[in-house]
């Protein structure tokens, strides 16, 4: 009877340390394979490769901003910048501004994004990025309002202008001593944005 007992307790033993190694072996095998799943994602999922890399550019410009700059601009700063710095860096504009008041418009070309810089008293008073022209979704053309919300939050203030016959939305958002604006022609299609002192 004891030697019975005693046999009994080990065919448990070994059952259940058995079914315990089969249930970290299922658990292994679900997380290597959970990855895969992911990857399988349904094309109803909002995100594409062209938003992720949108996301990224949207997200460049959040902590320059606080020092007046944009991204990978040479480290042109509002307020700071000389218009001979600027001109000595990246040379003269092909399209330079009419007036005291205009913009001294650099296009975008292979790749590179457009910009455009305005002065007062020889410093930069505002800077506009036009992102890029070729695969402009994976640049700002692929940022709608819907996501600047999402990431950003609430917007500091937002208000609709008319650029000639078309109706814009300006969103901003400040950061420390500048904002930026984000002009929209519609919530899926950003056409710039601006970065100038606050106010």
């Amino acid at each position: 009877m004891n030697s019975i007992s005693v046999i009994g307790k080990k065919t448990v033993s070994i059952l259940t340390a058995g079914a315990l190694s089969l249930a970290l072996i299922g658990t292994a095998v679900e997380s290597t394979l959970a990855p895969a799943k992911a990857k399988a994602a349904p094309a109803s999922v909002s995100h594409s490769k062209f938003d992720v890399h949108a996301v990224q550019t949207l997200n460049s410009f959040y902590k320059p901003a606080l020092k007046g700059q944009f991204p990978n601009f040479y480290g042109f700063t509002v307020g700071s910048t000389t218009k001979q710095a600027v001109i000595k860096t990246i040379g003269q504009a092909p399209e330079p501004g009419k007036d005291s008041d205009a913009f001294d418009v650099y296009h975008g070309e292979m790749g590179h994004p457009g910009y455009a810089v305005s002065y007062k008293l020889n410093k930069i008073r505002e800077m506009r990025y036009f992102g890029t022209n070729v695969e402009r979704q994976t640049n700002i053309g692929g940022i709608s309002l819907a996501m600047l919300v999402h990431e950003w939050g609430a917007p500091n203030k937002s208000a609709t202008f008319k650029t000639g016959k078309q109706t814009q939305k300006k969103v901003t958002y400040v950061r420390g001593s500048f904002q930026l604006e984000f002009i929209f022609n519609n919530p899926t299609d950003l056409d710039h944005i601006n970065l100038t002192h606050k106010g």
